[in-house]
């Protein structure tokens, strides 16, 4: 297998590589007839607020090869460069907070992916249609705008919530490569807190034993 085809499989298994999760969530259907000017958006990589700071986030991973290569040579300019990236991070956070809607957005209890989510839901929507996604990642609030396809909506086992009493099933459509990079990278370090939690209560329970 050549290192094109592994890297492919490697992608393909991060993908369905799932967690259950907690973030801010917002979304809302869309038209097919409004859907191809928000995907050239998209793609074009117009900013907004709510994603000023997955675009700087992608930039920081961008220059992290180049970074560690100057630290070598000159650490003083390394050091004054990663102050500037923490600036920046700390402006992208406050364009975030100015977002009314994303302030105000409750948590919610979500299955994510690199390819997909699913959470419930205050309203059915039919299979086929379009969302659009505004995902914000805790605690990094790293925000994303995500298109997906409703590929099932069904009740919630027992009735759910009174408030929330459907559960959608949500493929990506559209998505930025950067922004499914910096998910990917959410996912592993969530699974190895969550592995890590788990080795220390096993430790603890044999230590008490």
């Amino acid at each position: 297998m050549n290192d094109k085809n592994s890297e492919w499989l490697t992608d393909e298994r991060r993908s369905y590589f799932r967690i259950d999760d907690v973030v801010k969530l917002g979304y809302r259907a869309v038209s097919s007839e409004e859907l191809p000017e928000l995907i050239e958006q998209l793609e074009r990589g117009v900013a907004s607020n709510f994603t000023v700071m997955s675009s700087f986030t992608a930039m920081s991973q961008q220059m992290i090869v180049q970074l560690r290569r100057i630290e070598g040579t000159a650490p003083d300019v390394a050091a004054c460069i990663k102050i500037l990236d923490q600036k920046l991070n700390i402006l992208g956070r406050a364009f975030l907070v100015q977002e009314e809607e994303t302030a105000n957005q409750a948590t919610k209890a979500v299955n994510i992916s690199a390819g997909g989510i699913v959470f419930s839901s205050a309203e059915p929507h039919e299979k086929g249609e379009t969302l659009e996604l505004k995902l914000l990642l805790m605690p990094e609030m790293t925000g994303m705008m995500i298109y997906g396809e409703v590929v099932e909506c069904v009740e919630n086992e027992g009735g759910g919530s009174q408030e929330e009493p459907y559960c959608l099933r949500v493929n990506f459509s559209n998505i930025r490569e950067a922004d499914r990079d910096i998910l990917i990278r959410y996912l592993l370090r969530s699974q190895g807190k969550w592995l890590q939690k788990r080795r220390q209560e096993s430790e603890d329970s044999d230590t008490e034993s």
